[in-house]
């Protein structure tokens, strides 16, 4: 099942599925609409790193909708379990979930998005199919794949990274710019070197040149 599928590489248009969610039945593309989405998988409920992690993606959820950004969580469990689940992130986490969660307990999501780890196929549930891993899909309005993250099971990732990249490709889409290692909004960003010192200075005033190839400007607003 896992080597029918295509590779899934950056630019490639996000795989389209109909799922059961905490918040009704969706089609993944039609959900999406004309804004952003990120699709974040769990290996299971009432576990213990993914309980932190959902609390965290849901107290940093107001953060990502001023950027147009939906969140989808998706756990290898049924709805009834995710609802259940979802009380004890709110409690533990002093929160409020509301962005909905995919039932996937026979994995045909997890499958489609390559979410299961090759290299640890001893993690499996009681009906020996291997829990998911922790992946991250960051889709665009064209639903298109811009960003994947892919996490072993032991370890949480990190809330603020994935909205520092929403915020690096959003502002690169909008106006031409990278952004240097560690980059955060309000810092230089790069010119890129597809564009000469002569469209530099016009589309963006005054830069600094470090290297021929390296250059950076200030982003006015």
């Amino acid at each position: 099942m896992a080597d029918s599928a295509p590779p899934l590489r950056l630019g490639s248009t996000a795989p389209n599925f109909k799922a059961l969610t905490t918040q009704g039945e969706i089609d993944f593309h039609e959900w999406i609409g004309d804004k952003w989405a990120i699709l974040f998988s769990h290996p299971a409920d009432f576990t213990p790193v993914c309980t932190t992690e959902l609390g965290a993606f849901s107290k940093l959820e107001p953060e990502f909708t001023k950027r147009g950004v939906q969140l989808i969580g998706l756990s290898a469990n049924a709805l009834d379990s995710h609802e259940e689940w979802i009380k004890d992130i709110n409690e533990v986490n002093s929160t409020q979930l509301k962005f909905p969660i995919i039932a996937d307990a026979d994995r045909k999501i997890a499958f489609l998005y390559q979410m299961i780890d090759e290299q640890d196929l001893t993690n499996v549930d009681s009906k020996g199919i291997a829990f998911t891993i922790r992946s991250v899909f960051i889709i665009d309005p064209a639903k298109k794949i811009r960003l994947i993250m892919s996490y072993p099971a032991s370890t949480g990732r990190n809330t603020a990274e994935v909205l520092r990249v929403v915020d690096s490709l959003q502002t690169g889409d909008k106006r031409g710019v990278t952004t240097p290692i560690n980059w955060l909004p309000g810092d230089d960003v790069i010119v890129p070197p597809t564009v000469n010192n002569e469209a530099a200075k016009e589309k963006f005033g005054e830069f600094r040149e470090v290297k021929p190839y390296l250059r950076f400007t200030t982003l006015k607003e």
